[in-house]
C-alpha cells in the first residue's frame, strides 16, 4: 500500500516570515490542487478494480446504471450512486465488506441512532498503517509535538474515536493516558498532578471538567498546564470555543477535529493554527479520502463561501470503503479554500460544523440550527454554557412552536426569569421567531460526554 512510514521525523517547512511549519507528510501535503487531484483518479482507478470484485457494490452501481469500474473515468465518481443508511441496513450486518473476514483485526460501529449499529470492518493495515498515518497528521496539522503528555477523554468500545486518537499519539511518541470520558472527579485532579499538555474529548466534556474542578477548589487556568486541545464529537459555537478557551492556562488552543465512523474516524479535518482565528479547519487527509461538498438539495459542488454536505469517498481502506457516503453534516467551504499559508496549497479549507440536514428545524418558515442557539446561550450572562436543550414536535415537518431550556448558573445569582427573558430576546432579535424558553436549576439537564443531541423530539424527551 501507499503510506509512509508513520514514525518518520516530522518534518519543518519555512513559512512566510521564516518560522518553521511542521508538516508529517509534506511531499503531500505540499501538493498544489491540481496535483492532489491526480493522485486523487490515480487511487479512484485502484479502488474501482477492488469493488468490480464485490458482489454487494456491482450490484449497488447497477443501481445507477454503471459498474465500479466506471470510477476511473473522468467523470465517473460525479455520476456514481450515493450511499446512505438505508444502503448500509439493507447490507445488514457487514454491509460492502471487501475482505474476507479472517483479514478482518477488529470492528467500528456507528452510534444507531436510527436502527441497529452499522459494523464496519478494519484489516490491519486499515488500523495499524493507514489510521495512524491519517491521525499522525492530523495531530501534527493541530500542533501536537512528539514526546508531549496527553489525556485521551474520547470513547472507546465499537466507537472509532479513543482509538483512533491512541493511534495517533503513539505515532507521535506522545505518552498517553487514554481514561475516556467520565471519571471527571479524578481526570481533574490528574489534570493537575500530571500536568497533562495535550488533551482529546468533547468540549462538553472539557467545560465539564472545568466545572468540576472549581467545585473541587482547582483552578484549571493556574493549576492545569493544558496546552492544546483536540475537541470533536460535536461542533461548538465560537463564542463557546472563546469561553472555554478563556478558562484554560494562558495560551491554551482549542482545536476542532472532525470525521466519521464511516471515513474511517476523525480523520478528514482540523483546525490548525493558521484556521484557527477564522473558525474554520482543513482538509488534510485528501490523499486517502475525496471529500465533496455539495448542495444538499441539487447535489451538485457548492462554490466559495457557500453551505453544502460533506460526501465522503475513502480511497485506501481494505475492509469497509465507501463510495459517496452522505454524512448529511453541513459545512461553508472557505471563501478562501486555496493557498493556506501553512504551505498546504491544494488542501481546502472549510468552516467548522454548521449543522446537519436531519438537524436543521423549520419554524414558521425559518430554517434554524442549533449552533445558533448555542451561540445565544454561551453569550447570555449567567447560563450554564454546557447545557441546553431544544425540543421540537415530531409530528409536524414545520415546527408551530419551539421550546428552548437552559440552566442557570448557581454562582451567577441572576434570576431564573430574567436569564429565560434575554434567551427569548436574543432568539428573536438575531433568529426573528419566538421560541419558549425555561430556565432550570443547575444540573437537570442532560450532559454528553460524546456527542450530544441537542434536538429532542416531545415523544423522546418524555
Amino acid at each position: 500500500m501507499f503510506y509512509l512510514n508513520h514514525n518518520q521525523d516530522i518534518a519543518e517547512r519555512t513559512a512566510p516570515g521564516g518560522r518553521p511549519e511542521p508538516m508529517m507528510h509534506p511531499e503531500i501535503e505540499t501538493l498544489d490542487h491540481d496535483a492532489l487531484l491526480a493522485l486523487q483518479r490515480e487511487r479512484l482507478a485502484a479502488l474501482s478494480q477492488r469493488l468490480a470484485q464485490s458482489d454487494e457494490w456491482i450490484a449497488h452501481f447497477r443501481s445507477a446504471g454503471m459498474n465500479p469500474r466506471d470510477l476511473a473515468a473522468a467523470d465517473g465518481l460525479a455520476h456514481a450512486p450515493f450511499l446512505d443508511k438505508s444502503s448500509l441496513h439493507a447490507r445488514y450486518p457487514f454491509p460492502f465488506l471487501t475482505a474476507p473476514m479472517e483479514a478482518i483485526e477488529r470492528f467500528m460501529a456507528t452510534s444507531g441512532t436510527t436502527g441497529l449499529p452499522v459494523m464496519f470492518g478494519m484489516t490491519g493495515n486499515d488500523f495499524r498503517r493507514l489510521l495512524p498515518y491519517q491521525m499522525a497528521r492530523v495531530l501534527t496539522a493541530a500542533g501536537v509535538q512528539r514526546g508531549q503528555r496527553a489525556y485521551q477523554g474520547y470513547g472507546y468500545g465499537l466507537w472509532i474515536g479513543g482509538p483512533a486518537l491512541d493511534a495517533g499519539f503513539a505515532a507521535l511518541g506522545c505518552a498517553t493516558v487514554p481514561i475516556g470520558p467520565g471519571r471527571g472527579e479524578l481526570v481533574v485532579k490528574w489534570m493537575r498532578d500530571h500536568r497533562y499538555e495535550v488533551a482529546s474529548m468533547s468540549p462538553l466534556w472539557l467545560m465539564t471538567l472545568v466545572s468540576t474542578a472549581r467545585e473541587l477548589g482547582i483552578d484549571p487556568k493556574r493549576e492545569w498546564g493544558l496546552k492544546l486541545g483536540i475537541l470533536g464529537g460535536q461542533s461548538v459555537s465560537t463564542e463557546f470555543r472563546t469561553q472555554l478557551e478563556a478558562a484554560m492556562p494562558d495560551g491554551f488552543v482549542s482545536h476542532n477535529i472532525y470525521g466519521t465512523t464511516e471515513a474511517g474516524g476523525p480523520i478528514l479535518a482540523i483546525s490548525t493554527p493558521h484556521t484557527h482565528a477564522d473558525d474554520e479547519l482543513q482538509l488534510v487527509n485528501e490523499d486517502t479520502v475525496i471529500t465533496e461538498i455539495l448542495d444538499p438539495k441539487t447535489l451538485a459542488p457548492v462554490g466559495p463561501g457557500e453551505v453544502g454536505e460533506i460526501v465522503v469517498t475513502t480511497l485506501g481502506r481494505e475492509a469497509s470503503p465507501v463510495v459517496r457516503w452522505r454524512t448529511r453534516d453541513l459545512v461553508r467551504l472557505s471563501a478562501s479554500p486555496f493557498d493556506c499559508p501553512s504551505g498546504r496549497r491544494g488542501m481546502r479549507k472549510i468552516s467548522r460544523i454548521i449543522g446537519r440536514t436531519d438537524d436543521m428545524i423549520k419554524v414558521k418558515g425559518v430554517i434554524v440550527f442549533p449552533s445558533q442557539i448555542e451561540d445565544i446561550v454561551a453569550k447570555t450572562a449567567g447560563t450554564v454554557k454546557e447545557a441546553w436543550q431544544i425540543y421540537v414536535d415530531k409530528e409536524r415537518s414545520t415546527i408551530g412552536t419551539m421550546r428552548v431550556a437552559v440552566e442557570a448558573e448557581g454562582q451567577s445569582g441572576r434570576p431564573a426569569d430574567a436569564i429565560a427573558a434575554d434567551v427569548r430576546r436574543e432568539i428573536r432579535a438575531r433568529l426573528g421567531i419566538s421560541a419558549e424558553v425555561e430556565c432550570a436549576t443547575e444540573g437537570t439537564l442532560p450532559r454528553y460526554e460524546a456527542k450530544a443531541t441537542r434536538v429532542l423530539h416531545r415523544a423522546e424527551a418524555g
